[in-house]
């Protein structure tokens, strides 16, 4: 029985990969290996469990959902055999002093590159270069104190290593998706809710400008009888809205979508489409496909490995917006036979592949 203290600046109250993934497998996990308890920022959202322990928080200003939680610990966290933290900041920080102060080995997740965030703070290239720099050193001097690292995909852990500069080994382990919430749903009702009809393709998660979502419309001013459907919010949606009107393109956009109806969105879609080249993992991209939907996306960062050409969808180039328009065509003209394809393919991205990969890891460093 391992007892595992899991650190997380992103949790239940919000929409978020990272919440799923730690969630599921401190389920998993508490049913099969021993304990898991998560620390996290707290919200009025949310009360918390047995397993769950919230510090003081405020929301973080420049994105509706997310919480910055205090750097502390909580009096009601058990003693753990490992302390895992799955931010650098904030919490991430009371999980080193945790494991420091209690003698446990420390791992440390890498979900999202810290530089990502700079454009909340400026939209000046020089500026924004400025922070990419101090972002990365940051994260250099935080996973280098951990005695091990785990990245979701093999392209991100060659960015730690390589571009980063980690020293720390560094280890893939896939996030896993759970696969009993994410299979298909009423994708029919989902489109009766929201007034959706015709040839949907579409995509959920940060509206960032990182995430090339210009791409996506610029695609789709020459696809016929094709709707844009956006879950989820972020900095760019007000310029996204505006390139879709002004391109005369057929987009909805529906903000936040509640957990429990995004299985019945990707069920709703025809093809997930998902330009974004600083994927680590593209978890959206393996949700959409356990429901049986198809992803077009872009071959670069994570994603060059988490979709496979015809079988789950396809790749095109980046900058290629011919080739992204020409991706989505073929995925939608080949929908069913690729539909078949990713349920084939459901149980080898479950939570449970992922929690017994992390179990040799927390083996491995006690």
């Amino acid at each position: 029985m391992t007892r595992v203290a899991a650190f997380t600046d992103t949790y239940l109250p919000t929409v978020n990969g990272v919440t799923y993934t730690i969630e599921s497998w401190r389920d998993h996990w508490n049913v099969e290996h021993g304990r898991m308890d998560v620390i996290y920022p707290g919200s009025d959202g949310h009360v918390s469990n047995q397993y769950e322990h919230a510090v003081r928080s405020v929301p973080f200003p420049f994105y509706d959902g997310f919480r910055i939680g205090a750097p502390r610990i909580p009096e009601s966290v058990p003693t753990a055999d490992v302390a895992h933290a799955h931010t650098p900041f904030g919490l991430g920080l009371a999980a080193r002093r945790y494991a420091n102060a209690n003698g446990l080995p420390f791992v440390a997740s890498y979900h999202t590159p810290a530089a990502e965030y700079a454009e909340y703070l400026t939209s000046r290239d020089t500026v924004l270069s400025g922070i990419s720099a101090v972002s990365e050193a940051y994260e250099r001097w935080f996973y280098d104190s951990a005695d091990r690292v785990l990245a979701p995909s093999e392209p991100t852990k060659r960015h730690l290593v390589d571009d980063v500069g980690i020293s720390t080994p560094v280890h893939v382990v896939p996030n896993g998706i759970d696969t009993n919430r994410f299979q298909p749903a009423d994708g029919d009702a989902f489109r009766d809710r929201h007034d959706l009809n015709g040839r949907l393709v579409g995509y959920t998660g940060r509206h960032g400008y990182e995430k090339q979502l210009a791409d996506l419309i610029d695609a789709a001013t020459d696809l016929d009888d094709v709707t844009l459907v956006f879950g989820g919010d972020g900095p760019a949606r007000e310029d996204l809205e505006r390139r879709a009107h002004e391109r005369d393109v057929d987009a909805r956009f529906l903000g936040f979508l509640d957990r429990d109806e995004l299985a019945a969105f990707y069920s709703a879609l025809d093809v997930f489409a998902f330009p974004s080249p600083v994927e680590t993992q593209g978890l959206v991209a393996l949700e959409a496909n356990a429901c049986g939907t198809p992803v077009t996306g872009v071959d670069a960062g994570a994603l060059a490995d988490t979709i496979v050409d015809d079988e789950t969808g396809y790749h095109y180039q980046p900058g290629d917006i011919d080739g992204f328009r020409a991706a989505i065509d073929q995925a939608l003209d080949e929908r069913d036979q690729l539909s078949r394809n990713c349920l084939d393919r459901r149980d080898r991205v479950s939570t449970e592949n992922a929690v017994a990969e992390l179990h040799q890891h927390y083996d491995a460093v006690r």
